[in-house]
Formats: structure tokens, sequence, C-alpha cells
């Protein structure tokens, strides 16, 4: 992986499966209106769950979840916004960032921090 694109699909791939194996269902994997993009949208435990995927391969930047800032979290609203509605039968959301950091005997460790909110 050269790219921080190609690091980022690719974190975005274990994520999928990471969350299928939790029980989620994949509804959408980047989920676009306009200029705003939701990584990932499950539902999980009757709650709708938009989600920002954060994948470094090292920690020198730090930690790959404070890569997200407060204008990251208000467009990954923004966005949620849009979706509810065209899909306004949906009562429970929430959002979470999923962290990902990729080890180098190819192994990765996730931490989702549920329900953030502003």
């Amino acid at each position: 992986m050269n790219t921080n694109k190609e690091t980022g699909r690719f974190g975005e791939d274990l994520a999928v499966d990471w969350l299928i194996a939790r029980g989620d269902r994949i509804l959408h994997r980047n989920w676009r209106h306009s200029y705003y993009e939701i990584d990932i949208v499950t539902m999980r435990n009757g709650i709708l769950c938009f989600i920002e995927v954060k994948t470094r391969k090292s920690l020198f930047y730090g930690m790959p979840e404070e890569a997200v800032t407060t204008t990251k979290i208000k467009r990954l609203m923004c966005a949620g916004s849009a979706y509810l509605l065209k899909y306004p039968e949906i009562i429970r959301i929430q959002y979470d960032i999923l962290s990902i950091i990729l080890c180098e005997k190819g192994n990765a460790e996730f931490f989702l921090i549920e329900d953030v909110s502003l």
C-alpha cells in the first residue's frame, strides 16, 4: 500500500469484515450525497449507524481516531441528515468512528467509538 487512499480502501475492507463478524448488517459503503460521504452505513441492533473509518499504518501521526476532527464529524452528521431524507423510515441513529491500526504481521487492531456527538 503506497498511498493514503489505498490504505483507506484497505481499512474500509477490513472494517466491513470486522463489522459483519460483530453482527452488523452492511447497508452501504461510500454512500454519497453532494460532496458529503459516509464510509459505511450499517444496521446494528435496530440502530442505523453512520461509521467513519480511519486507518493508519503507524502511530507516527497519532492514533487514527485523532484524525477525526470536529469539521469531519459535522460533515458526517450532514451526510447522515441527507441519508435520513432519502430513507425517512429510520428511527434510531448513531454516529460511530472505527479506528484501525495496521500491524506489522498483517494483523489489525480495531477500536470502535460508538455514538459520538458534538
